[in-house]
């Protein structure tokens, strides 16, 4: 051990205190990012520890990659480098709740399961639900702007999102937002950190907005002879009175892992409301579900929590392919060839939001050279009507072959750019994992 490396670990323990920093070959191998241990583990359990080990890193060069449950590690691109890893699941205290004001303020690391535990007993919750949710802390799914099927009425945690602590990469604790103290003038902080992917500050406590748990809420799934007509039906839907919570489009694979009937594609639609209004809701979707010759049924208990599965295998690439709701059907057929024509015939797992024209691919495990050539293809067809094409989850080798978040427009890069450099202007906070490297 060096005299350096022993001066910062000594540092460290003296912080958080010695059992709360384990060292190298010590620290546990789930916490290596890409087969890279981090040099230090460190467990904070104040906001203080955290901007303490801040403070120490910027003074001494160090990079921090913070960490919630580890959902999202292979999001963005390798780490440039890996000194202190800061896990912060001991920031898990909900500090401040007001029902009758639907909002509430948490430390990052508390996860989804435990807010919905706290929040249940006054039938609110927060309408969050990406795959593997409950498990996965609030401090987590804000950095990786995470969301899921309800994000078609309720919006994602950029909607969510009334006001932030975070720490700065040099350690000075600030806030912005709702319950402001102190604010960074002249931004929008919480949008800023959601979605950042760390690399801008780390997230200590966040104010959320809730809303009530519908009276009453129902799913029904149509199946659908092609893409094309589930894409009519969403467009009829759009086009009703219906108010859905959710409009999923699954194509056959999908289905296949929900365990629902066979079919090429299908629709499935959540409503959450009064008792009367889901049950007339409910007629009028079977009236669009005839409409393209199809019907709606109720899928078995448990539909969600199977989709969410079925959009999130271990051992699959994830990507996230942005298009618009007019081209969804064109979309996932290109989608679908991409994918036969650079591994052999295999057919994806395709589902997301059809209104918001997002959609969630997973494919078999694959070399790099066939992601890479099925990347390109996708982002140069949904280029043209401004969609994108970002790598969401996928093992080393992939993420060094493709960029994983494509071409951004200069414009907006040159702003991310000089975020950056006023944040973080000595690279400390998760280095090169964001869009250009940054």
């Amino acid at each position: 051990m060096s005299a350096v490396t022993g001066t910062v670990g000594s540092a460290l323990a003296a912080i958080v205190g010695a059992p709360r920093v384990q060292e190298g070959e010590a620290a546990p191998a789930s916490f290596a990012l890409d087969g890279a241990r981090p040099r230090w583990v460190v467990r904070p359990e104040t906001l203080l520890h955290v901007s303490q080990v801040l403070g120490l890193a910027w003074d001494a060069g160090l990079a921090v990659v913070p960490r919630g449950s580890g959902s999202a590690q292979e999001l963005g691109a390798p780490p440039a480098r890996v000194d202190i890893l800061l896990d912060l699941r001991g920031l898990d205290q909900v500090l401040e709740y007001n029902p009758d004001d639907l909002t509430v303020t948490v430390q990052a690391g508390v996860t989804a399961a435990a807010l919905a535990a706290r929040l249940g007993a006054r039938r609110q919750f927060l309408p969050l639900d990406p795959p593997g949710a409950e498990a996965r802390t609030l401090g987590g799914m804000a950095a990786t702007n995470a969301s899921g099927p309800l994000r078609l009425r309720y919006g994602t945690l950029r909607d969510l999102l009334l006001g932030v602590r975070f720490v700065q990469a040099d350690g000075v604790t600030t806030w912005g937002g709702a319950r402001v103290v102190k604010s960074v003038s002249g931004y929008d902080v919480p949008k800023l950190m959601v979605g950042a992917l760390g690399s801008l500050g780390v997230l200590g406590e966040l104010t959320l907005r809730l809303h009530p748990l519908p009276d009453a809420e129902q799913t029904w799934l149509v199946p659908c002879r092609d893409v094309a007509t589930a894409q009519e039906l969403v467009l009829r839907l759009l086009d009703s009175t219906l108010q859905p919570s959710r409009v999923e489009l699954l194509n056959a694979p999908a289905l296949a892992v929900c365990g629902a009937p066979r079919s090429a594609a299908a629709i499935a639609v959540s409503i959450g409301t009064a008792e009367a209004a889901v049950k007339a809701q409910g007629e009028a979707l079977g009236g669009l579900a005839r409409a393209v010759g199809s019907a709606a049924a109720r899928p078995a208990e448990g539909f969600w929590a199977r989709y969410a599965a079925a959009l999130a295998p271990e051992e699959s690439v994830r990507l996230g392919v942005a298009t618009l709701a007019s081209k969804v059907a064109e979309t996932v057929g290109e989608i679908e060839r991409a994918v036969a024509a650079s591994l052999s015939g295999a057919a994806p797992t395709i589902g997301g939001s059809a209104p918001l024209g997002s959609l969630r691919v997973s494919l078999p495990p694959a070399e790099p050279a066939s992601v890479k050539a099925i990347v390109e293809r996708l982002r140069a067809a949904v280029a043209p009507a401004g969609g994108s094409v970002t790598v969401q989850r996928a093992p080393r080798g992939v993420r060094l072959a493709v960029d994983p978040w494509g071409p951004v427009e200069p414009s907006a890069f040159a702003l991310m750019r000089a975020l950056k450099e006023e944040f973080d202007a000595r690279r400390v906070l998760n280095p090169g994992r964001f869009v250009g490297g940054l």
